[in-house]
């Protein structure tokens, strides 16, 4: 019969206490049968010896007496012990139990080397909490003023242990989970704790034991615990002292030169830049080629000088407040733009691009930007696993913990259609955001704790330890070329200037900044360092200084001569043999945007089979499929169909599309199928699109995680990479863009006018009333169309060009389509065009299955092009002179207007055109509708409220293309706070409400606009 036990050993009170901050239980227990018993109860283990003994005798008499893992266990601790123990042979070693004072003994022995082992496993895994990462000596880089009980002092750790002082001196064999023997196998206790406290409790702090990959944190271990690993020769040294100058003189030589000038400048973190070197060279040496950078402002500048390695005239002339612009756009304040670079790596002798993308004040914004165009960069290169391109971002402490972008960026690392085989991030821990103490600024123990989702190792360093810095940057640089991981170093600092130079840090944080005023900078610590122990001389570090001065000076000399800002020497993403080379548009002219039918027909096709043999789909897919094949024969298409066209035209043109977003594989609505999924067989799909033609490009479609901020900065990114491909991001719902309005505002809106950076992203954002309520029914047509920056009051000229160069003039082009083939042109175009701009497209719900929401292969055949505005073609359009009204409409209220005309038997009396693209306006279109019908009233209808949808932005314009002799009359839904009703039959009145008014031709009579 079984005999299971609770064994509370010493034993057990350790592997309680060492793992009881961590949430886990132990379980001890012995069996007197062969296995383990069929349930056991459990505890949280701890009390006396006894049972331990007990256990381990029982194991001596019979190994099969215990479980399995016990003996194991047991045989390896009778090992480490060099103890001569009698090896069990068979089912019974012993008739009698060995003398009492034999037992104790030996347990005692046993036992101690089981403490020794978590005594080793305690440093490896609470180490960081004691280690001494503030260089200013005042703070808790953890916040927490607690030191483990286990690691306070020796005679405190020996108690905890149960060991004595006499123990100190005593051998003990090192267990294989700790390198700090290197080839030694045996060390006395006084020299393990000594090689445990230099390795964990001095300048850097380790966090990785939460990491469940053994291999892993085997590899970090040796990286550290092996004796010697952080040496540097003489020259190294020499390299790094260098690195520092530079750093140091170029704030000071700002700080002298512009002293009332904001630069945000890293005094208190000037080990940075040698740190960011010391990346980029380690994975150089790996076969890097690509860098691209993202960081906030704070040493932007430096970093640009001294990384980047930007012309310093450059960035002097940019504090001439005489400066004038000579380019288009608003441009952006110095410490906001980007850079890109080619140049030889001096320490490797191999050409490296250097790219650090432009950022807004919104700190963390840039991160998932940086890993889209990282992404773009590996899939062109045909860098699957990231071994020529990679990333590196730099945070500011209370950004890290506070953005929740950096944690959506985080969990995009390791998605198959995201991931960048790795970043190493840099944390300037300046121990403060801004005025506000770490202690009100976040929870977590350390800024960096957001990292530990992914399993990040994360490498606490004292950035006034100049080479305990470059040693954990060499390692992180190491670790992401091996692991294909992202990697944390956390440069714990502080800011001598406060958060600007213009700022008073002495009314917020008086003890701090007393300290900062009295602590040397680490350029002078560190050469102090190197002189005493005769690296370099005092004569040798002066001219090192006094050389860069005079880079400096010279530099600045020459900056005066640049009374021109050019703007284009800050641009981040170049797109060579795009442009001419004065950086315009090669022509102004647009193709037509159709395609042969023999081409929509071949996509069509595929569209509606399965390229693969033996795949079985769900049968609800089958007849989808059918419906599909069904159309082709009629020579029509719907939504989803034409966004097919539309997208394998552009791949059999060597165009590379990439569609991404929540459910976009087979739309929210159920609409697209893109991927085929296997009914048989798990995770085997197909994607009919890779099947078009043998060379055509290839077609990413990727589900993205439930984000929106940081996919959509995703895609940014990857369509800031190049203008040969066709990069979509679609909302689950439109209403849902608002969760990544920084992206839109600052990088999308905007980009071209700061950064002179054309992107051509496209945003599908489902929209339209139904009656589903105000989370899902607007895209927030309203909010884009005031961002759009065409003037309502110019009228403009219209030339022969006029419709291509309105769209080059504009920030981003706003649609709203009413037909398939319009969806298809408008994709199209957006590679066609010269140039690239934003497009934003409001797309449809139920209009995907409408059956008037149809179009002809007629409408999208070679020849035919995107319609700006799509004018009646029906019984009105032939007697125009009988029409009292002229409706102006957009999207989905067109069927319900077409409709309702039909009911009231007034198609010959109203004409109805339809605006497909609403910004920039078509001007000259709206003005030719006008004057075909001269005497209708001219009304708009839209299904939004008064308030949002397109009146505000449409109004003005109708005014100064037409006067206000011929006003524009509103007809919706009344002003509202949310932008539709959840309530179905309250949607159906006003719906019902605002027709009746549309096509009452009594409305508006004897009223004044």
């Amino acid at each position: 019969m079984s005999q299971l036990r609770l064994l509370p050993s010493r034993l057990g009170t350790q592997a309680s206490r060492l793992l009881a901050p961590h949430g886990v239980q132990t379980f001890s227990w012995c069996s007197r049968s062969s296995g383990p018993p069929a349930s056991f109860a459990s505890s949280r283990v701890g009390g006396g010896s006894s049972y331990m003994e007990e256990m381990y005798f029982a194991w001596l008499e019979n190994p099969q007496s215990v479980h399995k893992s016990w003996d194991s266990f047991f045989r390896k601790a009778s090992e480490e012990a060099s103890y001569s123990l009698a090896q069990p042979q068979g089912s019974v070693v012993s008739e009698s139990r060995p003398a009492a004072s034999s037992r104790t003994e030996t347990s005692k022995l046993v036992e101690d080397h089981l403490a020794v082992q978590s005594l080793i496993r305690a440093y490896q895994i609470r180490g960081h909490h004691v280690a001494q990462l503030d260089p200013l000596g005042i703070l808790d880089a953890d916040l927490d003023s607690f030191v483990p009980s286990d690691l306070i002092t020796t005679i405190d750790k020996l108690a905890f242990y149960d060991l004595r002082e006499a123990d100190l001196d005593k051998e003990f064999q090192l267990p294989t989970t700790t390198f700090i023997g290197g080839s030694e196998t045996t060390l006395s206790l006084r020299e393990i704790i000594r090689r445990l406290e230099g390795t964990y409790c001095q300048h850097i702090g380790l966090e990785f034991m939460f990491i469940n990959d053994v291999e892993q944190c085997q590899w970090i271990r040796q990286k550290f615990e092996t004796p010697g690993v952080m040496q540097f020769s003489s020259e190294e040294k020499r390299t790094l002292l260098a690195r520092l100058v530079r750093s140091m003189r170029f704030e000071d030589f700002l700080a002298r030169k512009w002293s009332s000038e904001k630069r945000f400048g890293l005094e208190g973190c000037e080990v940075m830049i040698p740190a960011l070197k010391t990346i980029i060279d380690k994975s150089s040496q790996m076969g890097i080629e690509n860098v691209i950078l993202g960081m906030p402002h704070r040493g932007r500048l430096n970093v640009l000088a001294n990384v980047i390695r930007k012309d310093l005239e450059q960035i002097f002339c940019q504090f001439d407040p005489k400066l004038e612009a000579a380019d288009e756009g608003s441009g952006d304040v110095k410490y906001h733009l980007g850079m890109y670079h080619e140049r030889i790596n001096r320490v490797t002798n191999r050409n490296i691009t250097l790219s650090l993308v432009a950022n807004p004040s919104h700190l963390e914004a840039v991160d998932p930007v940086v890993q889209g165009k990282t992404k773009a960069e590996q899939f062109y290169r045909g860098d699957a696993q990231g071994k020529k391109v990679m990333s590196i971002l730099v945070h500011g402490d209370a950004a890290f913990a506070g953005q929740g972008v950096v944690y959506e960026t985080f969990h995009l690392s390791d998605l198959p259609s995201y991931t960048t085989n790795g970043t190493v991030h840099v944390v300037v821990n300046n121990q403060i955001g801004f005025t506000t103490d770490p202690r009100m600024a976040r929870s977590s123990p350390y800024p960096t704790d957001v990292a530990r989702v992914v399993n990040a190792p994360i490498f606490h360093v004292n950035a006034d330890d100049p080479e305990a810095v470059i040693y954990v940057c060499s390692v992180a640089a190491e670790w992401r070329n091996t692991f294909n991981k992202d990697v944390v170093v956390d440069l714990v600092c502080y800011r001598r200037r406060g958060h600007n130079e213009m700022d008073e840090p002495m009314f917020t944080q008086p003890l701090m900044y007393k300290q900062i005023q009295r602590q040397a900078p680490v350029l002078k610590k560190y050469a102090d360092r190197l002189i005493a122990e005769g690296t370099v001389t005092l004569q040798e570090f002066e001219e090192e200084i006094a050389k860069y001065d005079r880079i400096c000076e010279e530099a600045y000399g020459r900056s005066k001569d640049k009374k021109i800002l050019h703007i284009k020497h800050w641009l981040d993403s170049p797109w060579p043999g795009f442009f001419n080379m004065d950086g315009e548009p090669k022509s102004m002219t647009c193709p037509a945007t159709g395609v042969p039918e023999d081409t929509l027909t071949h996509i069509g096709e595929v569209a509606s089979s399965v390229p693969l043999e033996d795949f079985k789909i769900h049968v609800g897919l089958s007849r989808i499929l059918r419906g599909r094949a069904d159309m082709i024969r009629k020579r029509t298409v719907d939504w989803a169909l034409a966004e097919y066209m539309a997208f394998g035209s552009l791949l059999k043109e060597g165009i590379h599309v990439r569609l991404s977003g929540q459910d976009v594989e087979r739309g929210t609505f159920s609409h697209r199928h893109h991927v085929l999924h296997d009914q048989d067989v798990d995770r085997r799909t197909c994607v009919p699109m890779n099947h078009l033609w043998p060379d055509q490009a290839p077609y990413t479609v990727c589900n993205s995680s439930l984000s929106e901020y940081g996919v959509l900065g995703f895609e940014l990114g990857y369509a800031m990479a190049s203008p040969n491909a066709l990069v979509l991001w679609e909302a689950q719902f439109g209403d849902f863009h608002n969760t990544a309005q920084c992206i839109i505002d600052q990088f999308i809106s905007t980009g071209q006018a700061k950064w002179v950076r054309h992107n051509g992203i496209v945003l599908l954002l489902p929209h339209g009333m139904e009656g589903m309520g105000p989370e899902h029914s607007s895209a927030r047509p309203e909010r884009f169309l005031q961002m759009s920056n065409d003037d309502s009051d110019a009228y403009p000229a219209f030339t022969q060009d006029f419709e291509v160069r309105q769209l080059y003039d504009c920030n981003w082009i706003v649609v709203n389509c009413s037909t398939p083939a319009s969806f298809f042109h408008v994709l199209r175009r957006q590679i066609l065009l010269p140039f690239r701009k934003p497009l934003i497209i409001f797309t449809p719900k139920s209009l995907l299955r409408h059956p008037e929401a149809k179009s002809s292969f007629d409408q999208m055949v070679s020849g035919t092009s995107f319609q700006r505005v799509i004018p009646e073609d029906g019984a009105a359009a032939r007697a125009p002179e009988q029409v009292r009204r002229l409706i102006f409409c957009t999207g989905k209220v067109f069927y319900d207007l077409v409709k309702e005309r039909s009911s009231q038997g007034l198609d010959e009396r109203v004409a109805i055109t339809r605006l497909e693209q609403i910004s920039p306006f078509p001007f000259d279109l709206i003005k030719r509708e006008a004057e075909t019908y001269p005497g209708a009233e001219l009304v708009w209808c839209q299904e939004e409220h008064k308030n949002m949808g397109y009146y505000d932005y449409i109004s003005p314009r109708f005014t100064t293309i037409l006067g206000r002799a011929r006003p524009i009359w509103y007809v919706g839904r009344d002003p509202a706070a949310a932008p539709a009703t959840g309530n179905r039959n309250t949607h159906l009145v006003s719906l019902k409400k605002f027709l009746d008014t549309a096509f009452n031709l009594q409305a508006f009579e004897g009223k004044t606009f």
